[in-house]
């Protein structure tokens, strides 16, 4: 029945007509390609308080960036559609993960790049995120406390302060054709800037993220492009990837993966 639709009112509200099937995300947000004045869009309704935030920062970019939102209220979020053909995923795995990284590390400077309106108050400080690791660390001990203390001096340091993305990964870069690379689905955080870069360590998935040669390579790209010590960056790494297998355990996944990953870029800054 059109009364149970919850995309109908938006509908009828910004005169959006439907361009394919809707779907959910894992935060059990809806989403369904639309047309908004004949242009492809995507009506998004956010179904968890992180992906409320991540609509708040959306519109505070501006386009710079990140995909253009065209209109937004409440749970509700009208954006552009980036649908270019584009993967920089599978340009990783393809054998051009160079220059998948450099892309990325130019949408990541453009959202970085200062805005003239005041950043959101919604934002999370990235010290709060680290809260699951503080709790691995306190349960589990092992690899999880080892990194605690590498984790808590990065955040006791933290300098090159911004707004983060904060979920910033192969596929969350999309091709925007003309308009070029566009970041979706932020998380909304405030902290060093170094730590944005840290989670393209570990993706598009683990056969990469654990090749000793990527990992060098890309920590070469990223630390000129971005302008970042590399052992600095290295640290941020190995302390994203042990707090990633902590939220693993949380959510009953396998640590493994990302205490592999931690143990590769350990070891590459002990070297």
């Amino acid at each position: 029945m059109a009364g149970d639709d919850p995309f109908a009112p938006w509908l009828a509200r910004w005169d959006l007509t439907p361009d394919g099937e809707a779907f959910a995300t894992k935060y059990v947000s809806r989403l369904m390609p639309v047309r908004h004045d004949g242009q492809p869009a995507m009506l998004k309704l956010a179904g968890h308080e992180e992906e409320r935030r991540g609509g708040i920062l959306m519109d505070w970019w501006g386009g710079l960036g990140a995909v253009r939102v065209l209109a937004r209220e409440g749970d509700a979020l009208l954006m552009e559609r980036a649908s270019g053909p584009r993967s920089l995923a599978a340009m990783a795995r393809d054998g051009r993960d160079d220059e998948a990284t450099t892309i990325m590390c130019e949408v990541a400077a453009g959202l970085h790049a200062p805005r003239a309106a005041t950043p959101p108050d919604s934002l999370v400080p990235l010290e709060r995120w680290f809260r699951s690791l503080r709790l691995a660390a306190a349960r589990d001990g092992g690899p999880f406390a080892a990194a605690l203390p590498t984790a808590e001096a990065l955040l006791a340091s933290a300098h090159d302060v911004v707004v983060l993305h904060g979920d910033f990964h192969h596929d969350n870069v999309l091709d925007g054709a003309e308009r070029g690379w566009l970041a979706i689905d932020p998380k909304g955080l405030i902290g060093e800037r170094g730590f944005e870069y840290a989670n393209l360590f570990r993706t598009p998935d683990v056969e990469i993220a654990l090749d000793p040669a990527r990992l060098c390579a890309r920590l070469a790209i990223v630390s000129a492009a971005a302008g970042l010590d590399p052992k600095r960056l290295l640290d941020w790494i190995y302390a994203y990837a042990v707090l990633g297998a902590a939220w693993s355990l949380e959510s009953g996944h396998d640590a493994g993966p990302g205490l592999a990953i931690a143990a590769l870029a350990r070891a590459e800054r002990s070297a």
